[in-house]
This record gives C-alpha cells, sequence and structure tokens, in this order.
C-alpha cells in the first residue's frame, strides 16, 4: 500500500505508561476510578444548571458548554487508555487512531476558546455591570459557543487530514499513552517541516490568542477590582472570577509549555503525563473547582438534595 518506499500501516501500538503488569493493573484501578468521577461530576454539572433557573445564566452557559466538553475529551482517550491497560497487544486501528486525534484536537481547541468567552463574561460582569444583561444576552453567548465549537472542529480536521497524511514507512510504535499530534508526526519517514509550521499557527491562533484575550479581560478586571472602595465588595468581585481564573491557569499553562515549542527535543514522559493531566485531571477537578468555590452552585447541591430528601420521605410514607 504504498508508492516510492513511502508507506503506510493498517495499526499503530501505544507503548503506554508501563510494561509492569502489577503497575498496569494499578493505573487501570486509579484512572477507571478517576473517569467515572469526572463522568459523574461534569453530568451531575450540567444536570444541576438545567434544573435550577437560578443558574439560568450567561456564565452557567458557558460552563455547561465546558462540562460537556470536559467528559467528551475525558471519553475520547481514557476508555481506550483503559482497556490497553489490562491488554498484552496494545494496538489501535489506523482510523481508530485518526479519530480519536480528530476529537481530543478539537475538543481541546473548543475548551481554550470557550475559555476565552468565559474571561469576557467575567469582564462584562464585573467592568459594566449595569448593563451586563443587555450586553450578555442570548444571542451572544450562543454566537460565541456555537463559534467556539466550530473553530476548533475545522482546526482539529485540518490537523488531523495533514497528519495522517504522512507516510510512516512501517514505523508502528507510537511512544505516547493516546494518538498525539507530535507523537504521530515523529513517525513520519519524510521531512515534517510543513507540519510544525501548521501546529506553531494553530498554537498561535487557538492557543496564545485567546490566551491573550483572558490576559487582556484579566487585567481589566484586576484594575476594576482594585478601584472599589470596600473590602467586602472587592472580595465578592473576585470571588466572581476565582473558578475562573484557576480553571484558566489549569488548562493554558502545560498547553503553552508542550505545543508553542515543536521543535525542542521532546521529553516523552513529560508529554505523556502532561496528556494525562488534560485527558483525565482537569476535567476531574472542573467540577470540583466551580462546585467548591461558587456559592450559587453549593445553594443549588442544597436546594436539589432537599427536593430529594422530601420526595424521598413523601415516597417512603
Amino acid at each position: 500500500m504504498g508508492t516510492n518506499n513511502q508507506t503506510w500501516v493498517s495499526e499503530f501500538v501505544l507503548l503506554g505508561l508501563s510494561s509492569d503488569w502489577d503497575t498496569q493493573v494499578s493505573l487501570f484501578v486509579l484512572f477507571l476510578v478517576m473517569y467515572l468521577v469526572t463522568v459523574l461530576g461534569n453530568v451531575l454539572i450540567v444536570l444541576l444548571i438545567r434544573l435550577d433557573g437560578r443558574l439560568h445564566t450567561p456564565m452557567y452557559f458557558f460552563l455547561t458548554n465546558l462540562s460537556i466538553v470536559d467528559v467528551s475529551y475525558a471519553t475520547s482517550i481514557v476508555p481506550q487508555l483503559l482497556v490497553h491497560f489490562l491488554s498484552e497487544h496494545k494496538a489501535i486501528p489506523y482510523l481508530s487512531c485518526a479519530a480519536q486525534l480528530f476529537f481530543s484536537l478539537g475538543l481541546g481547541g473548543i475548551e481554550f476558546l470557550l475559555l476565552a468567552a468565559m474571561a469576557y463574561d467575567r469582564y462584562v460582569a464585573v467592568c459594566d455591570p449595569l448593563r451586563y444583561s443587555a450586553i450578555m444576552h442570548g444571542g451572544l453567548c450562543t454566537g460565541l459557543a456555537v463559534s467556539c465549537w466550530i473553530s476548533g472542529s475545522i482546526n482539529s480536521l485540518v490537523h488531523t487530514s495533514i497528519t495522517f497524511q504522512l507516510p510512516t514507512c512501517t514505523n508502528q510504535l507510537i511512544d505516547h499513552v493516546s494518538c498525539e499530534t507530535l507523537a504521530i508526526v515523529r513517525l513520519a519517514c519524510v521531512d515534517t517541516s510543513s507540519n510544525e509550521v501548521a501546529i506553531m499557527v494553530s498554537s498561535i491562533v487557538l492557543l496564545m490568542t485567546p490566551f491573550l484575550l483572558v490576559l487582556l479581560s484579566y487585567v481589566q478586571i484586576i484594575s476594576t477590582i482594585l478601584k472599589i472602595q470596600s473590602t467586602e465588595g472587592r472580595k465578592k468581585a473576585f470571588h466572581t472570577c476565582a473558578s475562573h481564573l484557576t480553571v484558566v491557569v489549569l488548562c493554558y499553562g502545560m498547553a503553552i509549555f508542550t505545543y508553542i515549542r515543536p521543535h525542542s527535543s521532546p521529553n516523552t514522559l513529560q508529554e505523556k503525563l502532561i496528556s494525562l493531566f488534560y485527558a483525565v485531571l482537569t476535567p476531574m477537578l472542573n467540577p470540583m473547582i466551580y462546585s467548591l468555590r461558587n456559592k450559587e452552585v453549593k445553594g443549588a447541591w442544597q436546594k436539589l438534595s432537599g427536593q430529594f430528601s422530601g420526595l424521598r420521605s413523601k415516597l417512603a410514607s
């Protein structure tokens, strides 16, 4: 299936984290628990926002999208990872690998763009509160969310296409936990400079540009907060942004470190850990961050718990 000695393989083999059986079993249990917590936490956040009318605001509209992205991103990687922990032959078919790359890249890009949209929402809430409802109307929020999903998907489609056009000349071993862009590009037996340029351009458009917008938003937000006279007022304004700021630091930090320098010498263990951080840890932590640091979400949890308790009492009687 090749021309000019350039061949394509029918499957890849993911080397994963470890070849030791006991270690793999331990990792299987750990990541299974984390994945279940991730799915449960994000699904509960989405249901809570849908059921509580007080949370039908732009901030929670974007949070719903973020939770859907998080659980989808984890699902694009973790189930395959769990299967491989208990498999002797850790193969993934060519098309499955391409699909995994498409979904993980797309969902990752969508998340970065959503965080920028959420930063704008927080900017308007703190810096122009009197016009917040007029500015952050339903049409704008829907338009921003749809733009995030479309832009991330198009970027992923382009990257997946150009990555899987590279011949690997029978190189099948991917030294990674999933089908990740840089790991696949390194398998190519042809010049990959155009792919590296594409990765850099994508990093600027979908990573650095949203990051700069977030940064500018928080410069204005912090400037506005410092002008508030009362300590209580400053605390209240800061708490409206604290959860989002925490998630921004988690999501953007390692991504910039990983993708903005594709020419640098790779540390494969470091790349694997960063990939797992995004696939497992960040989606698991996001619902906790927004729940533990947000009075409105905690109030909605208490209200919903009370309703379930009342319903259970009625059924028991």
